[in-house]
């Protein structure tokens, strides 16, 4: 029973973003592919890696991998930013163009977790969440990726020193 709801809830998230991915490609508002949509949203996803973190991550060569991050860095997708502690090394980061047009899946996460609010008792949205952190903490190793603050709007590379400052205050 928990493995069917697990794998119907991830799919409905799955099949909403791809709605909305080919929603955007069918309309022509985009000028990337299928595999470069998930290409940035795994960027996103590990937090400014490096070319050869993002590489091992989606199991492909670096050559492969730089391919990849050249086309987003073109269209503007990406940035790569000069590492402050090693000058030969790259992280990468999304863009604002990234966050106008692709952060489909967050604003449908968002929507499911405010008719949770509405649907729910406070003390069961707190023990559901409990659970939650313990699955994606815990028993999900294979996928141990950074924690990204999903609710920014803009890429931290994009933040003034004034705004960095206070997000090292927080």
């Amino acid at each position: 029973m928990l493995e069917q709801t697990l794998t119907d809830i991830y799919t409905k998230f799955k099949v909403h973003f791809y709605q909305e991915v080919f929603k955007r490609i069918n309309i022509r508002e985009t000028s990337l592919s299928t595999v470069e949509v998930f290409c940035v949203e795994t960027i996103y996803a590990l937090n400014n890696p490096t070319v050869n973190e993002f590489a091992n991550f989606i199991r492909v060569s670096s050559p492969n991998a730089t391919y990849k991050i050249n086309s987003l860095v073109k269209k503007g997708y990406i940035e790569k930013v000069q590492s402050e502690e090693d000058k030969r090394e790259y992280h990468l980061g999304v863009t604002q163009k990234y966050f106008d047009y692709y952060n489909l899946s967050q604003d449908y996460v968002a929507k499911v977790a405010r008719r949770a609010e509405e649907h729910f008792t406070p003390e069961e949205l707190e023990q559901f969440d409990v659970v939650l952190r313990e699955i994606t903490d815990k028993l999900m190793p294979e996928t141990d990726i950074p924690a990204v603050d999903l609710m920014q709007t803009r890429p931290k590379s994009r933040l003034s020193e004034e705004e960095s400052a206070l997000e090292d205050i927080k």
